[in-house]
């Protein structure tokens, strides 16, 4: 890997600056692609895009970018995605600083702007330096997510494909699944849902192995018709918009897999069990509702347990014996259970507690 310094002006990087959200970011006279497939989209907030341009106008020194050489005379950002686009946009007009935009400014102040030096160390090699080095680099920035990693990786026709379905905020992933995925599009949450979901179905154990075998694919139907089938399957027997706070995050590729061929499920019967299920103060994990009533595991639902003040009562009550084998056990020996099972109406409650010695509770039927 070689890597040389490369001193340049605001003026020459925000020339020809265009941002189009299906050809991409370039600048620096359309030489300089800004953002590449394995990049993440925009996600400076107002404060840390007005710190950049707090930072040129004080002639303060902004951090050192790097930029790939791709050898035919044009170059791609590896690190520095986010101060660029905040420059850019600052000279094109998209944002104020100071309640002043750059085009009302004094033309000293422009120029002062303009002239403005950034530092920028240019990086040859082949694509697995370059993106070696792009992981390195950003260790020390703001962390990467795992997939936004992967997608540099595995950078090619399928990454920049599903990025355009699934890494917009207003993509048609999002406009899909809003309702029901966790995470933001542009942080690659969906893509990274989408692929753990396709790569469950396929008895694949990590996205990589399924990104590598894709990675020169022009098209992403597959995946796609796959994650529309999971989606589609959820709102079919949920009510997706009113249920929002059990629904999204769930794991709803392994659900697919396991009951998308059931024929039970009824929407209307499902909506009045997660209604009544809502209520039953026995239930902490609510987020388990679905999952449950799918599966009828009780574990989902995080169910009350005694406490230990009712652990220790009954215990002394009981003087120790087990009331179902009669002998005597430490109470480290022994567990509470419920009488009345909650399935049957049964309560967290100290008259519906009784302690058993592990080997009878383990063995107990839900009577």
């Amino acid at each position: 890997m070689d890597i040389e310094p490369l001193k340049i002006t605001i003026r020459e990087l925000a020339k020809d600056y265009t941002d189009n959200a299906e050809s991409g970011v370039s600048g620096y006279g359309g030489k300089l692609n800004i953002r590449p497939a394995y990049q993440r989209e925009f996600i400076y907030k107002d404060k840390q895009r007005d710190a950049v341009v707090q930072t040129v106008l004080d002639k303060y020194p902004l951090n050192v970018m790097y930029w790939a050489d791709n050898g035919d005379g044009t170059f791609e950002v590896i690190d520095g995605q986010q101060r660029t686009i905040s420059i850019c946009q600052y000279i094109t007009g998209v944002f104020s600083h100071n309640f002043m935009k750059f085009e009302s400014l004094s033309i000293e102040k422009k120029e002062k702007i303009l002239d403005y030096e950034l530092m920028v160390y240019v990086c040859r090699g082949d694509s697995d330096e370059k993106l070696k080095w792009f992981e390195t680099i950003n260790i020390a920035g703001e962390k990467l997510t795992k997939q936004e990693l992967r997608n540099a990786v595995y950078s090619g026709p399928f990454v920049t494909e599903a990025k355009r379905y699934f890494s917009k905020s207003n993509g048609p992933a999002y406009n899909l699944a809003k309702e029901i995925l966790s995470g933001s599009a542009i942080r690659q949450d969906y893509l990274e849902t989408a692929l753990e979901w396709i790569c469950y179905s396929k008895g694949i154990n990590d996205v990589r192995v399924y990104m590598d075998h894709h990675r020169n694919d022009t098209t992403i139907i597959q995946l796609w018709n796959y994650f529309t089938n999971v989606i589609n399957w959820i709102k079919s027997f949920v009510n997706v918009s009113k249920r929002k706070t059990i629904v999204q995050g769930l794991n709803w590729g392994k659900l697919y897999e396991q009951h998308k061929d059931r024929t039970d499920l009824d929407k209307a019967k499902i909506e009045q069990q997660i209604s009544t299920l809502l209520k039953d103060g026995e239930i902490t994990n609510k987020r388990g509702i679905i999952p449950y009533i799918l599966s009828g595991d009780e574990r989902h639902l995080g169910l009350r347990v005694f406490g230990e003040d009712i652990r220790e009562a009954v215990y002394e009550e009981q003087e120790g014996i087990c009331p179902i084998c009669g002998e005597h056990f430490d109470l480290c020996e022994m567990e509470a259970d419920h009488k009345i099972p909650w399935s049957k109406g049964g309560k967290t409650i100290k008259e519906n507690c009784q302690m058993l010695c592990l080997h009878c509770n383990r063995t107990k039927s839900n009577k």
